[in-house]
């Protein structure tokens, strides 16, 4: 079984969950790549180019030196060290980093920043996406310009004449191209080797100025300049991963109608609305707020934020979130949750940190990264002084074939085509209504062999209906049974007694010493007397089931019904059977899991009798019911028990610990409670079965793609490897190596966001509704 749960709270029950003594990934895992440290593609966490708004108590920093992800990773893993920050969002673009932590803490935050070798400006505010932007471009046409200066001086080597002026005019247009694009690298790569570390900086800083001073002048300056202009759009292809769930905030609009004190209707910036508000939306817009619906019915399309792909309708008391489209009729509803908090910031929120956490191939490649960039720099410096003392081999060229050696030792692409693949995979099953809490749950959903599936909100809607109720007593009046019977029905939040209190009428009475006994009923006192309001496993606990109890009871649940009772010390009072309707989804789902050669379990707290019938029209053969708590838990451990891996799908607190002790835990996010939520690795955020063997789908898509990525990264520069010990490759040849191999992965790992592996995609994910509060 995993250890304690450990969450993050916020509002509306959107909690950031980990399993065990895990916390809030702030430094990326120590990648030993080309970086020689952490590698920030490893930890994609807030860099958006729609910025989620900082809380009040965030440091904002600029950093001049910060421009691409080695220099994030190694920021991360200076703060590492701070357990008491919670949130680091970076932004490259801009050069800007913004830390939530408590103010005491901000100076040895700083300090340890400059200590890694970063110096820190403050900042009044975040850098606005505007500025980043244009950065980026100017980044982007330096660049250019450095790329067109190289090629001058490839010109000026192939066509000048053959005199010292034109070779000391060739030299100074390559020096002029390398200062263009590599003065960033330089500073870098020098720092690095005055501090011991093999990072790309510090290999290609070795390689150029080697190159150069051998009189590859043309090649260094090409290489410097195809080197930083790689860098740049690798650097923005893996943006894109990172940013497919950010970008969602652009749904919600900056401006909603919000009724004012005179009883007017104005138009105010959405992040200024306050919680309690009246706001009104109109057909055909979307709404700017999370909020309940107080006035009209209407159409809306929650797409954007369940998946769901019918729209839903909308009356007084029904929730609605930001994001969404009102299709049809005006709706008023009070704001549940200001700007920043709304759902779709919640969830992007969510992801962000299931990004941040390193999936098992992601930490196989930094395994072997760690070994594989010192054993190339050593055979490197072997060639270049091993070479002319044993084979003879000019000193000149031996230099320059270990300088192609160092170039093709950065492991960029082995290291960079895991977490944009793992990224990729978690935005596209967002996008499908399906949080996955980690890359690790990604990866191992494609191990599994059995899922077992909780009966009541799981397989069926949830919702059951009181259709048939009898008295069975005469020493009470029959309508004060019933009360009584409502009374403590509408005290319990279990979809069964929900039925029940609606089904009854009458105002509720008075219960003292209420509680509930888990898998079993609710019990309480009313006016002095003790009752309970249980289900047959319990009735036949308390010896209270006659046989013609037994057998009235039996009739309904041949039908699929579930049954409760309502008794005291002296007898039965009265019988009460609810119907549950089957998910229209749910049969499809089993249908999908069984082809794909998972085996599905019911694992219920119902009667036998109305569980086989559910099973039934599922498609279910496995049925296990009259389960409590501790017997879903032993077993989920005995369907393990052989090895194989298996996910437990459920919604209430029943299911927690089997949640908890199988190999991944699904919940349904919608229909969930807190504990369910909490407990799962991946939250079904629309209720929809058939999300489970999709999720399986995926990562079996994603292993793939992980597989070719690594293949391709390994297989690349073991060619270029190969051709360089036998004086068949050039400088050139390996930036195109090494850069070619990065951009390859990272494109193969974004396919995950756009084809049918990415779940037939759709626009994007969120929590529903029902997720409530935890605290």
């Amino acid at each position: 079984m995993r250890g304690m749960l450990t969450s993050t709270h916020t509002p509306m029950g959107m909690n950031t969950t980990t399993n065990g003594p895990r916390r809030q990934n702030l430094a990326a895992s120590t990648c030993n790549d080309c970086c020689g440290s952490a590698c920030a593609a490893t930890l994609p966490v807030a860099t958006s180019p729609v910025p989620v708004p900082a809380s009040p108590d965030a440091l904002q920093l600029r950093i001049p030196t910060m421009d691409c992800p080695t220099e994030e990773g190694q920021i991360r893993v200076a703060l590492e060290q701070f357990v008491n920050i919670r949130r680091l969002s970076f932004d490259l673009a801009g050069r800007a980093l913004a830390v939530e932590a408590p103010p005491a803490v901000w100076s040895d935050i700083v300090g340890a920043i400059n200590a890694a070798g970063f110096k820190t400006e403050m900042l009044s505010a975040p850098v606005a996406p505007e500025e980043g932007a244009r950065a980026q471009r100017s980044e982007f046409l330096r660049l250019a310009a450095a790329l067109m200066v190289a090629v001058l001086a490839e010109f000026v080597h192939f066509f000048a004449p053959e005199t010292t002026a034109w070779k000391a005019v060739g030299m100074a247009v390559a020096a002029g191209a390398i200062a263009l694009a590599g003065t960033s690298v330089f500073r870098k790569g020098l720092s690095a080797l005055a501090g011991a570390k093999l990072n790309i900086n510090a290999l290609m800083t070795v390689a150029v100025i080697g190159a150069f001073l051998i009189g590859q002048w043309p090649e260094a300056a090409m290489v410097m300049a195809l080197y930083s202009l790689a860098e740049l759009i690798e650097a923005r292809a893996v943006d894109r991963a990172r940013h497919a769930i950010t970008g969602l905030l652009a749904l919600s609009p900056q401006q909603a109608e919000v009724l004012q004190a005179d009883g007017t209707w104005g138009s105010v910036e959405a992040k200024s609305v306050a919680v309690g508000a009246a706001v009104r939306v109109r057909p055909g817009e979307r709404l700017a707020l999370d909020g309940q619906v107080t006035a009209g019915h209407g159409a809306v399309d929650q797409s954007p934020v369940t998946g769901e792909s019918v729209p839903v309708d909308k009356g007084p008391g029904d929730e609605v979130f930001a994001g969404t489209i009102n299709q049809s009729g005006a709706l008023e509803f009070k704001v549940t949750a200001p700007a920043s908090d709304t759902v779709l910031a919640r969830i992007i929120h969510a992801v962000e940190e299931a990004q941040g956490k390193r999936a098992p191939t992601q930490r196989l490649v930094d395994r072997f990264a760690a070994v594989y960039t010192p054993a190339v720099f050593v055979l490197a410096l072997a060639v270049a002084v091993g070479s002319p003392l044993l084979l003879g081999l000019a000193w000149t060229n031996a230099i320059y074939k270990a300088l192609v050696l160092l170039v093709i030792a950065c492991p960029c692409a082995l290291v960079i085509s895991t977490p944009v693949t793992v990224v990729s995979g978690l935005a596209a099953a967002a996008r499908r209504g399906i949080l996955i809490k980690g890359g690790v749950y990604l990866e191992e959903a494609r191990k599994l062999k059995t899922v077992a599936l909780d009966k009541t909100g799981t397989i069926t809607e949830g919702k059951p209906k009181l259709v048939a109720q009898v008295v069975l007593t005469e020493s009470v009046p029959a309508e004060m049974v019933l009360r009584i019977a409502h009374s403590l029905a509408a005290r319990s939040d279990h979809p069964v007694s929900r039925a029940i209190a609606m089904g009854l009428d009458g105002e509720p009475l008075p219960v003292e010493r209420f509680g509930a006994e888990v898998g079993r009923g609710v019990y309480g006192s009313i006016a002095e007397h003790d009752y309970v309001l249980g289900n047959h496993r319990w009735i036949e606990d308390r010896n209270q089931c006659s046989a013609a109890l037994e057998a009235k009871m039996c009739m309904h649940e041949l039908q699929g019904r579930t049954t409760t009772v309502l008794a005291n010390s002296e007898g039965v009072l009265a019988l009460f059977a609810v119907a549950d309707t089957t998910k229209a989804t749910s049969k499809e789902a089993v249908a999908e899991l069984l082809r794909m050669g998972v085996t599905p379990v019911m694992l219920t707290g119902d009667n036998p009798a109305t569980a086989t019938a559910i099973a039934a029209q599922a498609g279910i053969l496995d049925v296990r019911a009259n389960l409590l708590p501790q017997a879903k838990l032993d077993a989920i451990q005995a369907l393990a028990a052989s090895g194989n891996a298996v996910a437990m799908v459920g919604d209430g607190i029943n299911d927690a610990p089997a949640l908890a002790a199988s190999s991944i835990g699904f919940a349904m996010g919608g229909a969930g409670t807190h504990t369910a939520v909490e407990a799962a690795d991946v939250v079904i955020m629309n209720d929809d079965l058939r999300r489970v063997p999709e999720t399986i789908q995926l990562s079996r898509r994603t292993h793939v793609v992980l597989w070719q990525n690594i293949g391709l990264a390994l297989g690349i520069k073991l060619v270029f490897l190969a051709l360089a010990l036998f004086d068949n490759a050039s400088m050139w040849m390996a930036v195109f190596a090494d850069m070619g191999a990065s951009l390859l992965v990272v494109f193969n790992g974004l396919r995950l966001l756009t084809g049918r592996s990415s779940l037939r995609a759709t626009t994007a994910a969120g929590f529903p509704s029902a997720v409530k509060q935890v605290q």
